[in-house]
């Protein structure tokens, strides 16, 4: 991405290799070296054989050709080979265990894919290799690799129903995109029912799969699609919800994107009658539409291109539609469509409905077809195809000849949108501003695009995490390798390592430019560990470190070399959940499969040496903060503190166990204790005032609030929801909560001791919306949406539970979107935004709590103005987690502490921590308690005092 805007979203962070924080996946050096030689040895040589991590099958096997049956199917040869080598192996029974995804034959060398399955159901991310080749009727298993689990022993019976794992997959979604925010665009769920119906998220269950953590966790796969209710962009958000507790344990975007940056620019053109008629002559010669035809096109750099076109007679117009490539005898093409009128909501994930071919009454495509992008889309196609044909002899994306589809000129509600993605089934590109291009206008760009296409017909790595980081680095690669095979530049060219350079209306190519592979990250210096609502867990922040190797590995090795090696890796050796080491791993076998020399091997191990991608990278980074819990592995629940202790949900080490509540000493004496009951259900969202711990429970049918003493006693229930809650606090046996209906009404309730249902503070209805509360002496603060005569408005309200009076603060402005609140014994704070057109800026307000004299401790106008989007209070501070505005992909671009005095006379970051920091908790003074990402693992930490400004 080009420019990262702080998450909104819940926690959780994600370690380091692919998904291991959640899947406990990892990887270690490769020292084999594969057998070259054509004609089998007499006798056959020991396995290379890496272990796999937490698993008894090894993650890759190398140097060896050991006899398959050549009769049989490959994918039953494959099989019939790990039977066989059992002891190697550890495969109970593969011809079982394993269901055959893919086989692809290249002359006599055949790789098959197989998915491994748990009792007849799916693993996530459980994918084995075999290569093969055949020589004089004979079959040789030259190696394997991936992941296969085999310590999976989980149940395959559901206890909860699919309906419910719908509901609370589409519940933890909107929880994600506007949990932190109330907004006035939230109006029209103030407006019944019906009316919030239309603009709620949907979820389709899509069968049960293993969650590879542990013994497995048996979870539902949703897909929940719809629009962002704050920012209006798609959503196609895969969620996997534990099938036996209801909790969704494993969420991230479907959607590969080039950048976070929107924009767009539309064109027009016309015709004279004499045109018309002339054109109308010229078609009549092409009236065969069966017949190949070549036009011609300007691309946007002024460049005149042919064009391989198709004339549609009923529209009685030529058409961007290519079948040269695929043969006359074939009804796949590249295709490109005409999207201008289409919103980017509307085609993310989803074949829009009346989309026609982009069209010109002559072969010599006029300027709306140059300005749109259509040209630059249709041409780039083409050269991205005929890479893979040429280079790698794989027949379009899946390698069986898919029809290309490429959208042109998509906006963002009727503005520019500066992005492009593929979408499992399509590019889709935005149609440019008055700073860039339209996206399909840089061939890097079309080229990242499909090859992520290639990627997900391949290794399908999971777009999440480092694995997510490595698809993209694949995608820079090759996007930027044909970039540079077509125009001819040097590598040893400085801008020669930018994506997106070409795409500059008015600045120079390095300042605009989305990435740069010759950045020379590291991981060492670069690498950061975020939440999977933060960039998917960091798919483009850290994405530079592995594409910069491989960028290396060109220029070391020569680009065809390189080119060779890098796609041998990809189609047959990696698998979905690869990380870094992982891939270093795969680069390296593939090198010596091909037969590169000793001086060109150590080239290879230079280039990932340089970039710190070596075995146990991870454990060398370090923080400034003290530990109080480490590896929390938790998702979508965040930590609070009171009392001079803290609260938090804690799993296992492999994340593979429902979570657990624990509590402790915000000091960091006496060892944390276990709060909640190991009962197979979700303990989340605790909060303690220093004498009793409240939190959510997450069962099969049912979502309870529970409650026990730190002293210890029996667990209590308070309340059985029958919506999904969050944003809990406890105070002297007062609980709040936060309450998210299914029409996405939200409501602030509050249980007193003995009481058997909540009071809501705004009756519970659609009228009012009422969200993010705090506590403090028996006084709410939170945010409102409530109707007036003229229009909805926002406001901070102050609700005394003595009196049950409530007192709305005074506004300085306008308020359009409100974020968490905060209270201490002086003053209510919050976070407010009146400028919607900034970049994204809130101010952090103060007021007393009778509603009086109100200021802005750190306005929302001020060039310094944070980005935030949770706070916290205490009597000497107030904590908000913010970015600084208009950071390109560094550490400054992630979620950070910033600390400021009551009066905002001061201000400081809390940590200097690089990686992410959330879900902050006063604990007194200015001592925080927050969650920590810059390990990889999601450490709950604190410091007792600002570190400063951080330099």
């Amino acid at each position: 991405m080009r420019k990262a805007r702080t998450s909104t979203q819940r926690p959780g962070i994600s370690r380091g290799i692919g998904l291991a924080a959640l899947l406990g996946t990892a990887g270690l050096l490769l020292t084999a070296v594969p057998a070259q030689a054509i004609t089998p040895p007499a006798a056959a040589p020991p396995a290379d054989v890496i272990p796999g991590a937490e698993t008894a099958t090894p993650s890759l096997v190398d140097g060896i050709r050991d006899a398959a049956d050549a009769k049989a199917n490959p994918a039953d040869a494959a099989r019939g080979h790990l039977d066989a080598k059992d002891r190697r192996y550890r495969i109970a029974d593969a011809q079982r265990d394993l269901a055959p995804l893919q086989t692809v034959k290249n002359g006599a060398k055949e790789v098959v894919r197989l998915q491994q399955k748990h009792h007849g159901i799916p693993v996530f991310g459980g994918q084995y290799v075999v290569r093969m080749e055949s020589e004089d009727g004979k079959r040789f298993v030259t190696g394997t690799s991936g992941k296969y689990f085999t310590g999976l022993k989980t149940g395959t019976k559901a206890t909860v129903s699919k309906e419910t794992a719908v509901r609370r997959a589409v519940a933890a979604t909107a929880a994600r995109l506007g949990g932190k925010t109330l907004s006035k665009a939230d109006a029209v769920r103030g407006k019944g029912a019906e009316s919030a119906k239309a603009a709620a998220l949907t979820g389709a269950a899509g069968g049960l799969v293993v969650i590879p953590r542990g013994e497995g966790v048996l979870a539902y796969h949703v897909t929940v699609r719809g629009t962002n209710p704050t920012t209006g962009e798609p959503v196609l958000q895969q969620v996997y919800v534990d099938a036996n507790a209801g909790y969704p344990v494993l969420q991230f975007s479907g959607i590969k994107t080039l950048t976070a940056k929107k924009a767009a620019a539309s064109a027009a053109v016309a015709s004279g009658t004499a045109q018309k008629a002339a054109q109308r002559s010229a078609r009549a010669a092409d009236a065969d539409p069966a017949a190949g035809l070549k036009g011609t096109g300007v691309k946007l750099d002024g460049t005149k291109v042919d064009l391989d076109v198709q004339l549609d007679a009923t529209r009685d117009q030529y058409v961007l539609i290519d079948q040269s490539r695929m043969g006359d005898t074939s009804k796949n093409t590249l295709t490109t469509w005409d999207a201008r009128d289409r919103d980017v909501s509307e085609v993310a994930g989803v074949w829009p409905s009346g989309l026609k071919e982009f069209g010109h009454p002559a072969r010599e495509f006029g300027k709306d077809a140059t300005e749109s992008g259509a040209v630059d889309a249709h041409w780039a196609a083409g050269q991205v195809y005929d890479y893979f044909k040429k280079n790698h002899a794989r027949d379009s994306l899946d390698g069986r000849g898919m029809t290309v589809n490429s959208l042109v000129g998509v906006t963002f509600f009727g503005s520019p949108y500066v992005n492009a993605f593929w979408d499992g089934q399509k590019m889709v590109y935005g149609s440019g501003d008055e700073d860039y291009k339209p996206l399909s206008a840089d061939l890097d760009v079309v080229g990242h695009e499909m090859t992520h296409g290639v990627v997900e017909n391949t290794a399908n790595l999971v777009y999440a995490g480092q694995s997510g980081a490595l698809n993209e680095a694949l995608a820079d690669y090759f996007g930027n390798a044909i970039d540079i095979g077509v125009s001819g530049a040097a590598m040893d060219d400085p801008d020669s390592g930018l994506i997106g350079e070409d795409l500059c209306r008015t600045t120079k190519p390095r300042e605009c430019a989305f990435r740069n592979l010759n950045d020379g990250a590291t991981t060492s210096k670069n690498f950061l560990g975020v939440a999977f609502g933060t960039d998917n867990g960091g798919v483009h922040l850290n994405s530079t470190i592995f594409s910069g190797a491989l960028w290396d590995l060109r220029q070391d090795v020569g680009g065809e070399l390189a080119d060779r090696i890098v796609y041998k890796a990809l189609a047959e050796y990696m698998t979905p959940l690869d990380g870094f080491t992982d891939g270093r791993n795969a680069v390296l076998a593939a090198a010596k499969d091909l037969g590169v020399t000793a001086k060109q091997l150590t080239a290879v191990k230079r280039s990932f040496n340089a970039h710190g991608i070596v075995p146990g990278w991870e454990d060398a980074l370090g923080v400034d903060s003290d530990q109080l819990l480490g590896k929390v592995n938790t998702s979508g629940t965040g930590v609070q503190a009171g009392g001079g202790w803290w609260a938090v949900s804690q799993s296992n080490d492999d994340g593979s166990e429902p979570y657990s509540v624990y509590a402790g000493r915000a000091d960091g004496k006496g060892a944390p204790k276990l709060i909640s009951p190991n009962d197979g259900r979700y303990h989340v969202y605790p909060a303690t005032d220093g004498k009793t711990v409240v939190w959510a429970a997450y069962g099969t049918t049912s979502l309870d609030i529970l409650s026990r003493p730190l002293a210890g006693g029996p667990v209590k229930k308070l309340y059985t929801s029958s919506t999904d809650v969050g944003g809990l606090r406890v105070e002297n046996g007062v609980v709040v909560f936060e309450s998210f209906g299914i029409f996405g009404d939200r409501h602030v309730g509050h249980l007193r001791p003995g009481d058997r249902e909540p009071t809501f503070v705004d009756g519970g209805g659609f009228d009012v919306l009422t969200a993010l509360p705090a506590i403090k002496n028996g006084k709410l603060v939170y945010a409102k949406l409530y109707p007036t005569p003229e229009e909805y408005k926002l406001g901070v309200e102050v609700y005394d539970l003595k009196t049950g009076k409530a007192t709305l603060a005074q506004q300085l402005g306008e308020p359009q979107i409100l974020g968490q609140s905060g209270i201490n014994s002086t003053h209510a704070f919050w976070l407010v935004d009146e400028n919607l057109n900034d970049q994204g800026q809130m101010g952090v307000r103060r007021s007393g709590l009778d509603g009086t004299g109100t200021v802005d401790i750190s306005p929302e106008a001020k060039p310094t103005a944070l980005m935030p989007f949770d706070l916290t209070a205490s009597e000497d501070a107030v904590t908000v987690t913010s970015a600084l505005p208009d950071t390109a992909f560094r550490n400054e671009s992630l979620p950070k502490l910033w600390q400021l005095t009551t009066d905002g006379s001061r201000k400081e970051r809390v940590s200097c921590n690089r990686g992410e920091q959330i879900s902050p908790a006063a604990v007194s003074g200015r001592q925080v308690v927050w969650i920590d990402g810059t390990t990889g693992w999601t450490d709950l930490v604190t410091r007792e005092r600002p570190a400063g400004l951080c330099g």
